[in-house]
């Protein structure tokens, strides 16, 4: 039969079937081929790219990290400065009187130098919190509050006195150039009218507060009043007088003036202001 032409055409269908056979498997090889490099070079690039992702997310941490460390560092260091001026001025004022003991700790003998101390912490939050603060309002009283803060800020940041017109103290004192006694009177008598400031403080007060402002006592009723309406505050007469020399219009601030209010005090009856 093979040497028959039907034989011969038989073997070559034979053969042609089975290089056809080895030719789909050649392919299937090479396709199985393509598919291992093509899955092998999916997953590097996966990893690669999840490489990335976290070499990315590695560094927003510690850029976040950096600028927290750098935040602290630099309320520290305000904090520290802050300290230093304050102890400074208290040690260089005349009125200023305490003593050490051996170990070289303050042993402070006058209750109001301690009072500046203990105010002039205000100052030091405000410094950590607002360091880009320009300009301060702060009441007056005795002068303990706004010495204790003036002197922290140590002229870095202009401090303003506010007081009612009834009750002029610091204005008085620095107009003579030293304490002298003033009016008592107004609406905030109880807390912002003594007969004259401080002994202690007005050095301090004279060396490191750009000047007073004195406001009405409609203007603190008013300024009570919006504290109450706009940020719902219930302050008494003494501690709205700061805010009042802002929306009484006695202190207008520069355009883009960073500015602060010190509200001190809350003893009224609460949302009654007529009484």
């Amino acid at each position: 039969l093979v040497h028959t032409g039907q034989g011969k055409a038989l073997m070559d269908d034979v053969r042609a079937n089975v290089e056809e056979m080895a030719t789909e498997e050649r392919r299937l090889m090479i396709q199985r081929d393509d598919d291992v490099k093509a899955g092998t070079r999916w997953m590097n690039l996966s990893l690669l790219t999840g490489a990335v992702t976290c070499f990315a997310l590695l560094i927003g941490i510690f850029s976040v990290l950096q600028r927290e460390v750098r935040r602290r560092t630099t309320a520290e260091e305000a904090r520290a400065t802050s300290e230093s001026r304050l102890q400074t001025i208290l040690d260089n004022s005349p009125a200023a009187i305490y003593l050490k003991d051996q170990e070289g700790h303050f042993l402070l003998v006058n209750r109001q130098v301690e009072t500046i101390l203990g105010q002039g912490t205000l100052g030091m939050e405000m410094e950590a919190q607002a360091p880009a603060l320009e300009v301060l309002l702060v009441p007056v009283g005795g002068g303990g509050l706004i010495a204790g803060i003036a002197a922290w800020y140590g002229g870095a940041t202009r401090v303003i006195g506010v007081e009612p017109e009834a009750a002029p103290t610091l204005a008085n004192a620095l107009q003579a150039g030293r304490p002298v006694d003033a009016p008592v009177g107004g609406i905030a008598a109880d807390s912002l009218a003594p007969r004259r400031v401080g002994e202690r403080v007005f050095p301090i007060a004279r060396r490191f507060v750009e000047r007073v402002v004195l406001v009405t006592d409609e203007a603190i009723r008013a300024a009570q009043q919006a504290l109450w309406d706009h940020v719902r505050i219930v302050a008494e007469p003494g501690g709205a007088t700061a805010f009042a020399a802002l929306s009484s219009g006695r202190y207008r601030p520069d355009r883009n003036e960073r500015i602060s209010v010190v509200v001190s005090g809350g003893n009224t009856t609460a949302v009654d202001f007529g009484r």
